[in-house]
């Protein structure tokens, strides 16, 4: 059997199982069990396939056909150019995330914080263009953690990164130029509609805080600003209707400059806000 035949083969079965986007997600599991970078799958089409190929291929197929995310079959995930592990411990990374981390990106910071960072993926891709950064992720999962520090270390940044456990700001300490976050923020009344992909996989808690959604943005808005220098910058990752709400929440907080970026189908997604260049608050 050639590469071509095992691939048109693979993309019929996902067709007929309903997942979308089929071919593609039969490229990239092929690719994979050839040990290829996707982007060289198209040379090696023409290529006889041994056994021990088409059985890798067969297994990840009926993972997917599960309903299995393609990240965590093939155990990683392309964000902001960078590979990074992944987990049914975290989050499968995003494209609408790079919103957050093209934002951070446009303003200045030695020193920044990911609340919540799974993967890692945001603090490592900030600390990567940056190279005189440095940053601490925390999460409440130390599964979570731990593929974060493994992603550190692939990227060669796991001498810049420091990596707690903790509730948010519970076990953070000294002040910052940039916290970041991506934080849960599906309400409980939406998780039934979350895809199969999502709702069978991935972890709840970093889905979802319950309620309205909300309660992770209250708690950053209201310990965000005793973590920041005098004119540091916070930047969140948003649910679509939810602009309005954390906005008014930074507002409360004494925020300033506070903006909403759209991703790239015109949804807002990320809030941007500013501490006052006046800083009357105390580090512990």
């Amino acid at each position: 059997m050639t590469a071509a035949e095992a691939l048109r083969a693979a993309a019929q079965r996902l067709a007929a199982a309903g997942i979308e986007g089929g071919m593609r997600d039969a490229r990239l599991l092929l690719a994979d069990a050839m040990d290829l970078s996707p982007d060289r799958l198209t040379l090696h089409l023409p290529d006889t396939i041994d056994a021990g190929v088409i059985d890798r291929l067969e297994a990840a197929v009926a993972a997917r056909q599960r309903r299995q995310p393609v990240a965590q079959i093939i155990g990683s995930r392309l964000f902001w150019g960078r590979s990074f592990k992944v987990t049914r411990a975290t989050l499968d990374p995003r494209p609408e995330t790079e919103v957050l981390v093209q934002a951070a990106l446009q303003h200045p910071f030695v020193n920044v914080l990911d609340l919540g960072t799974g993967t890692g993926c945001i603090v490592l891709s900030l600390l990567a263009d940056r190279p005189m950064a440095r940053g601490v992720g925390c999460d409440l999962s130390d599964a979570a953690l731990a593929v974060a520090v493994e992603n550190a270390q692939a990227l060669g940044l796991h001498a810049r990164t420091r990596f707690l456990q903790s509730d948010w700001f519970a076990n953070v300490s000294g002040r910052f130029d940039l916290i970041v976050s991506n934080p849960p923020y599906i309400a409980a009344d939406e998780m039934a509609h979350l895809a199969e992909d999502v709702l069978n996989w991935e972890p709840h808690a970093a889905l979802t805080p319950g309620g309205d959604g909300l309660a992770a943005y209250r708690m950053i808005a209201a310990g965000a600003g005793a973590r920041l220098h005098a004119g540091g910058r916070l930047m969140v990752e948003i649910g679509p209707t939810q602009a309005h709400a954390v906005s008014d929440m930074l507002l409360a907080q004494g925020f300033e400059s506070i903006t909403v970026l759209q991703d790239l189908d015109g949804r807002d997604r990320v809030v941007s806000a500013q501490k006052p260049a006046q800083d009357n608050a105390k580090a512990e």
